[in-house]
């Protein structure tokens, strides 16, 4: 059955990745009437997430951007498969980088990088980094269950240079790397909800304690890596730039979750900025409720005037 299904879609997704970006658009104009009018696709979710977290916005306020998210995904989407026919000139034109100092300092000094950043923007685009960096670049991700459209997405993803590694694997592959002395950068989102039962760490994110993914810290700690966050910012329809800021150059001289807490500040600030580049349909603050004991005083410390 998965076979049937990606053969039943690989020539569509290949005839589109082929067409010219006004049709592109075009497309995705369509896709956003028939998703949010239509379908309602996870409508439900995206306006809890908005009501949640900006509580002090009328509803006329968060409607406009719901629907303004709604269209950013839907330009993604497109974007995402038009990059199985992309080439690298484009891309570069289309996702540009300032502040490249900061991770060209690093390389200069030997050091490999643990590059953080949100599902914010355009995150699929992010490959076009690898034309500005000497280091190898490395792509953390989750597997996907079809084993044919995971292969797909590896393929889309390492085209100009990026190698893709599972969630599961980084682990060792970071450590190998460390220990053979291979400069590298490893680009990690890190803004979604761990397994409950999991988190070592909840904390507030968008003023709502939340568990907090801290495998990126875990490995800047134990293997010396300076952590980067990766600012992205939309500039117009299918036009990205991406800057960079230092969030710790000496991971082992902060305290513990110092620098997992540093970059949820920086999240948030992109948020706050330009929330419908945001994606709202995760259920970020799902178990929000759930908070153990032993971090609940950081939850009423929230809610103090």
């Amino acid at each position: 059955m998965q076979l049937l299904v990606y053969l039943i879609a690989y020539p569509l997704l290949w005839l589109v990745s082929r067409l010219p970006f006004k049709i592109i658009y075009l497309i995705s104009d369509g896709v956003y009437f028939l998703l949010y009018h239509v379908v309602g696709y996870r409508k439900k979710v995206v306006r809890q997430n908005l009501e949640l977290v900006f509580p002090e916005k009328s509803m006329e306020e968060r409607l406009q951007i719901e629907k303004k998210f709604y269209a950013h995904m839907c330009d993604m989407f497109l974007e995402m498969i038009k990059t199985m026919g992309i080439s690298n000139k484009q891309l570069q034109k289309r996702f540009v980088f300032t502040q490249l100092e900061v991770l060209h300092q690093l390389e200069a000094k030997n050091k490999s990088v643990m590059l953080m950043f949100p599902h914010y923007g355009s995150w699929e685009w992010v490959i076009a980094l690898d034309a500005h960096i000497q280091s190898k670049g490395y792509a953390i991700y989750q597997k996907i269950g079809n084993k044919y459209f995971d292969k797909l997405v590896r393929d889309i993803r390492q085209k100009f240079g990026t190698t893709l590694i599972t969630t599961k694997d980084t682990k060792d592959i970071v450590s190998s790397n460390k220990m053979n002395g291979q400069l590298s950068m490893y680009g990690i989102l890190s803004d979604q909800s761990p397994m409950v039962k999991k988190a070592l760490l909840w904390a507030p994110f968008m003023g709502i304690t939340v568990p907090v993914h801290t495998g990126a810290e875990f490995l800047c700690r134990k293997l010396d890596l300076p952590a980067v966050y990766l600012k992205v910012t939309k500039l117009k329809r299918g036009h990205y730039q991406g800057s960079f800021h230092l969030l710790t150059d000496n991971p082992r001289e902060q305290s513990e979750f110092e620098l997992t807490k540093a970059f949820l500040k920086n999240v948030e600030s992109s948020i706050r900025e330009a929330p419908e580049y945001y994606f709202w349909t995760h259920k970020r603050w799902k178990h929000r409720d759930k908070v153990p004991e032993a971090f609940k005083h950081v939850q009423n410390s929230q809610t103090k005037p």
